[in-house]
């Protein structure tokens, strides 16, 4: 039975095997199997070198996607140029790569948020392990100039990526203007817990936002934009479109995106359902 799975810590929570296993139901792959598992960055590399020969592909959340580049036989250009990977693809018995499939899921948010329109500017919120494949997929749409808003300065961090993927790049913090910063922007890519942007919500809704947070559904900074008037994207669409090249590295069969997509809406949906009957309960 061919096999493949999603690791990290905490992993309860994910909701990868809906998108795969939806994936290989509508492609009648009905000896395929997708599945959760425990595991640190620590433990990764014991893990993956262990795993059974059926095993064709781990999926790699945190902590453990800094660690997947380490342990990888080949690493793919974007992967290296990002120093994370989310996805490890068996090769033969005993040869692993490294691929970073963010980038994809960020890319297809940012397609469905915009569609063709051009942006010159876009503003990062965060600047921790999404941020950069953030960078990445704005860089492959044009835009040229990228301002990171932070708690702290990571600009010496992001600097030499940012300066590989031909981007101008800025940095400020919570103090600035956020009025006038999201005003003057193209687009919003938000990468931190909604919490971190409680008091910031009036500020920061004056322009298209792709969230990635997918959970909870939609986050209180995408309905702010969206009274304002501005298209909006949460994370569920960008974790489906990181799925779709992981699905077909696996498998070798073109993911049934339409298929995927709809069991993932049901599944949060289903979740959304049950955390309101609980609230009603208590």
């Amino acid at each position: 039975m061919p096999r493949a799975a999603v690791l990290g810590s905490p992993i309860e929570h994910s909701l990868s095997p809906v998108l795969h296993n939806a994936g290989y139901a509508t492609l009648g792959l009905e000896d395929w199997d997708y599945g959760r598992q425990e595991c640190t960055a620590e433990q990764l590399s014991g893990l993956v070198r262990g795993a059974a020969a059926d095993v064709r592909g781990f999926s790699v959340t945190m902590p453990g996607k800094f660690a997947a580049v380490e342990i990888a036989d080949e690493v793919t250009d974007r992967a290296r140029l990002l120093g994370s990977a989310n996805t490890l693809v068996r090769l033969s018995e005993a040869r692993w790569r490294a691929d970073n499939t963010d980038t994809e899921g960020v890319l297809g948010a940012l397609q469905r948020l915009l569609g063709d329109q051009h942006v010159d500017e876009a503003v990062v919120i965060g600047a921790g392990g999404t941020a950069r494949p953030a960078l990445w997929a704005l860089a492959q749409r044009g835009v040229q100039t990228v301002t990171v808003l932070n708690r702290s300065n990571r600009r010496a961090e992001l600097k030499p990526l940012a300066r590989e993927l031909g981007l101008e790049l800025r940095t400020t913090d919570f103090c600035t203007d956020l009025e006038q910063l999201s005003l003057g922007t193209g687009v919003i890519v938000s990468t931190v817990p909604a919490a971190a942007l409680e008091d910031h919500l009036l500020d920061l809704a004056h322009a298209p936002v792709l969230d990635v947070i997918y959970e909870p559904w939609p986050t209180p900074l995408t309905v702010a934009a969206a009274a304002n008037g501005y298209a909006t994207v949460n994370g569920h669409i960008m974790l489906a479109h990181q799925a779709f090249s992981q699905f077909e590295q696996f498998t070798g069969q073109p993911a049934p995106q339409e298929e995927m997509i709809d069991a993932l809406n049901s599944a949060l949906a289903a979740r959304q359902s049950s955390v309101i009957n609980r609230a009603k309960r208590s």
